[in-house]
């Protein structure tokens, strides 16, 4: 039986030299709720049950710097998980799948309009949406500088703030949630 309750995304920390925190000593810090930290961009897996506004205020104090703070269930990643979404995309070294994770769910009208977006277009993508699922948009971009910017252009087509992350660093918190 899988007991965590929350995944959560801390949006643009530890990104160059702006908004610097340690999230190993966050996630020792609100053990009470049995957080995992998963890297060093703000990823964790919170194992005990809390609310989601309860763990939303405690993650908010342990913060030097106000930031976007997106929980979502842990199912919602599992099943993400199962329906391996990259099973029939690219790969290799010049490739890499990413997840957005949104601060809330899209409108079902952008969902349609961008699920299959290119950019800067289809014959030639620096990132391409293969699907978005949820709060979850999930794509692949090429290992180049240019790639970055259109990650931003995406945050702004979309109009809501999202969160980006490898798709490894997905598969290491289903790793943790699945060894519950």
């Amino acid at each position: 039986m899988i007991r965590m309750s929350w995944v959560v995304f801390l949006r643009a920390i530890n990104v160059g030299g702006a908004n610097r925190c340690q999230p190993t000593q966050i996630a020792e810090q609100l053990a009470k709720f049995g957080v995992v930290n998963i890297g060093a961009v703000g990823t964790f897996v919170v194992r005990e049950e809390v609310s989601d506004s309860v763990l939303r205020a405690a993650l908010a104090r342990k913060l030097p710097f106000k930031c976007e703070i997106m929980i979502c269930q842990a199912k919602a990643v599992l099943d993400l998980m199962r329906r391996d979404p990259f099973a029939n995309q690219p790969s290799g070294p010049d490739v890499v799948r990413f997840v957005n994770v949104l601060a809330k769910p899209l409108h079902s009208s952008l969902v349609t309009r961008h699920s299959s977006l290119s950019l800067p277009s289809d014959d030639d993508w620096l990132l391409k949406i293969i699907a978005i699922q949820g709060r979850f948009v999930l794509g692949l971009y090429r290992r180049q500088m240019k790639a970055i910017s259109c990650l931003g252009k995406l945050e702004k087509l979309l109009g809501v703030p999202a969160t980006t992350r490898n798709w490894n660093t997905i598969e290491k918190v289903a790793k943790v949630l699945s060894q519950g």
